[in-house]
């Protein structure tokens, strides 16, 4: 007999809805044999038992948390999150489908609304370790560190050993500037796990720790582990190349390098032709008069300073430059252009079809979803996300006023760099050398097109030229942004903000020349590289004649 929502009320108040449907589910086949094939990740074989039995049973909630799970598994987030939401609607109480939902909302950059789930149950569930240590995440994605901190500490004063906590605290004390405390957090996670590559990665990440003989020894020891899982093997890849690095050992340095790229290749599905295809598009599309006849459209907001370009070309250098100024607050990489641009699919064409009205909607609305980044009253704000490079087309139509900064890197400099790198996610294009150079060249490739069809739009950086003339460089760029020139700029490194990314402790110190020589000893293993970037490597920093 199939259950209702009122059969599925706890007959007394010491049962809940939760228990009497799993008590259900365990007298039915279909979802008993669901519940096997989802252990062992079989969600093939888990998703038609649980949809027939949902057919024959639409409240059992139990069984639509399972179905929820099957979908948050491959990706299919929003259907995940309708399922739970009708699993609670069901059962209001029913815990494990809210910690469900607050990671499903996560997991859609929808950090607020994650917490919002979360303070529900952690009113309750005080004690609940990984609810807390979502939560923790979800705030550090509104600039919540402090908070985050607090709660990672205090997961840790009841459950000291945990070694993936105590890296995550790491990351936040790095993130809030508290170095030392953040490195010590990363070797206590070591302590408890030497294996654990990526918490040696995060030391190497920090870019000024040096690693002794003893942490190369203990991270070659490591490596060499039978069953050591392929992420622990490729972190640690890439924290010994860096030592290996420092050493200046560039061949030992390299094959690490290569070992770890290669790894983590093997994991991501990146094609060259698309990104090569989308460039094309655009090129296509924004024309001068594409753009002609769109003047005066779009939200006429001056708020925003879109810093793009590559990854590890210098845009958190210029962040904090200008977060340094009075007027200007830095934020973070904010996911929403890509977002506001990809919503609906058809992407670039679809842009040819939106009206004045839905322009400037779509600007209003970017706004909207950036406004909880904002934690001061200064009037200008920084998104700093590097892959916006290509949306710059997008960016002008919404948001017609917006300052537009490209921060260029030579792209030996910039492509090793990047190749060097593990990313946490996303800058799939930067595990193969030739992938990186294609990359790049078609980064330039529209950013030119753009110079062409928008002459003077974009305010271009150049990493090696801020190096060697700061502060002429420093004064340029606050020129371009309408900013009178304030000496705090010059002395960024001293500015306490938090900084989330890969070069957050290199920014809290001195300019350096080392981002533009540090690629030359491993110049003998670039050919890759330099093959693929063509006739923009002569041309840097200027664009092929004919672009």
């Amino acid at each position: 007999m199939s259950a209702s929502p009122e059969t599925s009320k706890s007959p007394d108040s010491s049962t809940s809805p939760e228990q009497i449907s799993i008590r259900q589910g365990l007298q039915n086949a279909d979802v008993m044999n669901a519940a096997l094939a989802l252990y062992d990740n079989r969600l093939e074989v888990a998703e038609p038992l649980l949809r027939r039995h949902l057919k024959q049973d639409p409240f059992d909630v139990a069984a639509i948390r399972m179905l929820a799970e099957v979908a948050a598994r491959i990706g299919r987030y929003r259907d995940s999150e309708t399922l739970l939401r009708r699993a609670l609607e069901l059962a209001p109480s029913f815990g494990a489908a809210r910690a469900n939902l607050a990671s499903v909302l996560y997991k859609q950059r929808r950090p607020e609304e994650a917490i919002a789930e979360l303070d529900a149950l952690l009113d309750g569930e005080s004690e609940n370790i990984g609810l807390s240590n979502l939560k923790a995440a979800a705030l550090s994605k509104i600039g919540g560190f402090e908070e985050a901190i607090s709660l990672y500490q205090a997961v840790l004063e009841k459950a000291p050993g945990q070694p993936k906590v105590w890296m995550s605290l790491g990351h936040m004390l790095k993130t809030v500037g508290r170095q030392e405390e953040g490195i010590a957090a990363y070797r206590r996670a070591i302590d408890l796990a030497p294996a654990l590559g990526e918490v040696w990665w995060s030391l190497a990440n920090l870019k000024t720790v040096r690693f002794t003989d003893a942490d190369m020894a203990a991270m070659e020891a490591a490596l060499a582990l039978p069953g050591l899982v392929d992420e622990d093997r490729f972190h640690l890849d890439f924290a010994l190349g860096k030592g290996y690095e420092d050493r200046k050992a560039y061949e030992q340095s390299f094959v690490h390098y290569a070992a770890g790229n290669a790894l983590r290749r093997q994991t991501i599905e990146y094609d060259a032709h698309e990104t090569a295809a989308f460039v094309d598009r655009s090129m296509a599309l924004f024309t001068k008069d594409f753009f002609a006849e769109r003047a005066g459209q779009g939200c006429d907001a001056v708020d925003p300073i879109f810093i793009l370009g590559m990854p590890r070309a210098g845009s958190t250098l210029v962040e904090q430059i200008l977060s340094s100024h009075s007027q200007v607050e830095g934020t973070s990489e904010l996911p929403d252009i890509p977002a506001l641009a990809r919503d609906g699919g058809d992407y670039p064409a679809r842009i040819a079809g939106l009206s004045a009205e839905r322009l400037r909607a779509l600007g209003e609305s970017y706004l909207s979803r950036t406004q909880v980044q904002r934690r001061t009253e200064r009037p200008l704000f920084i998104d700093k996300l590097p892959n916006n490079w290509a949306h710059v087309p997008f960016i002008h139509l919404i948001l017609p006023n917006a300052i537009i900064i490209d921060a260029r890197r030579h792209p030996l400099a910039c492509g090793f760099s990047n190749f060097k790198q593990h990313f946490a996610r996303g800058q799939t294009f930067t595990y193969s050398l030739e992938d990186m150079g294609r990359y790049y060249a078609d980064y330039v490739r529209l950013m030119a097109h753009v110079d062409t069809v928008l002459p003077g739009r974009v305010h271009r950086v150049i990493y090696e030229r801020m190096v060697d003339d700061t502060e002429a460089e420093v004064r340029s760029l606050l020129a371009a942004c309408g900013l009178e020139f304030e000496p705090s700029c010059l002395r960024f490194h001293e500015t306490e903000r938090a900084v989330r990314t890969a070069s957050s402790e290199q920014v809290r110190r001195p300019i350096f020349r080392e981002g533009t020589e540090g690629w030359q000893g491993y110049d003998s293993w670039l050919a890759p590289l330099k093959q693929a970037l063509g006739p923009v490597l002569d041309a840097y920093p200027d664009a092929p004649a004919g672009w």
